[in-house]
């Protein structure tokens, strides 16, 4: 296991306070602080045990750290690599939990003038429709996988050290092209949010709206519950990813226009097809997640 001193995370909401929280409990750092804006929310990770510091200046927060873990909504991450091009040697590993990587990835070009071999970007496909430290889980990430992103240029020893410590909170690690993360992150995740939202927002916004509420049934709830997710990360994830989520929204538009004319021409042959064949992709699929957890096929 990579032998780190110290770590710094940037934003100790949700991800980034989860994955301190668990990387403290495995002791994997001597030390974890914790940087942010909000001197209650740090005060309040220290009091649940999920850093063992904090500093509200970002250069204080980042100097002598091995590792430095931008966990700020997708957008501010930006701004973070902006400001990381100045205070960090090439000694310090910087990496992420962003949702999205392209944007990241043309940032670090232009703030560093290439891409850094100490720059691992990386996505752990976890979460919940909770937020902030109170919803901490040093749990979260146990047979989840976390994505890394490398480049041609990104260090071999900065992604062992990313992948060790991502390792010890017990999530699985895989590797990924830029490109091929976020169009599968905008069809798998970034798409059923902005379907979920929408439909939530459309349904509320009818006269029939607490009758709506009121009767919904299980499928309603589950699939409308990311919907409580915060608004503001998943705008800010919309936009980064706008290309390959218009991609999947116009995808997802033609096949749902489709079966509105097959429902409006009384085409039960198509509609029949069309459900026939999604039952039949998503058994397909419930029985690749059962064989992951059994350990029977590997991420290969």
């Amino acid at each position: 296991m990579a032998n780190v001193n110290r770590i710094t995370v940037l934003a100790v909401g949700l991800i980034g306070g989860s994955l301190a929280k668990a990387l403290r409990a495995k002791g994997f750092a001597h030390e974890i602080v914790g940087w942010g804006r909000n001197e209650q929310t740090l005060q309040r990770a220290i009091e649940l045990g999920v850093i063992d510091s904090y500093q509200l200046d970002l250069a204080k927060a980042v100097a002598g750290s091995d590792i430095v873990v931008i966990a700020t909504p997708t957008l501010i991450a930006v701004d973070m690599l902006q400001q990381l091009a100045t205070l960090v040697p090439e000694s310090t590993i910087i990496t992420d939990v962003a949702s999205v990587k392209g944007n990241l990835l043309i940032a670090a070009k232009e703030f560093f003038g290439k891409v850094p071999p100490n720059l691992v970007l990386g996505h752990p496909i976890a979460g919940s429709e909770k937020s902030g430290v109170e919803a901490v889980n040093e749990k979260l990430f146990i047979n989840h996988r976390v994505i890394l992103t490398p480049s041609e240029e990104t260090s071999i020893a900065a992604i062992s050290t990313v992948t060790d410590m991502w390792q010890v909170t017990g999530a699985d690690v895989v590797t990924m092209p830029v490109d091929e993360h976020d169009e599968v992150l905008a069809a798998t995740s970034h798409l059923p949010h902005v379907l979920a939202y929408a439909l939530v927002d459309a349904l509320a916004g009818q006269k029939e709206q607490q009758n709506i509420f009121n009767f919904a049934a299980g499928g309603f709830r589950d699939f409308t519950r990311i919907a409580s997710s915060d608004p503001k990360m998943w705008h800010d994830i919309a936009l980064a990813n706008d290309k390959a989520l218009l991609k999947m929204i116009d995808l997802f538009s033609a096949q749902l226009n489709s079966l509105r004319d097959a429902i409006a021409t009384a085409d039960s042959e198509s509609i029949t097809e069309c459900f026939t064949r999604a039952k039949a992709a998503r058994d397909h699929f419930s029985d690749v997640l059962s064989k992951q957890q059994l350990g029977t096929i590997t991420d290969e």
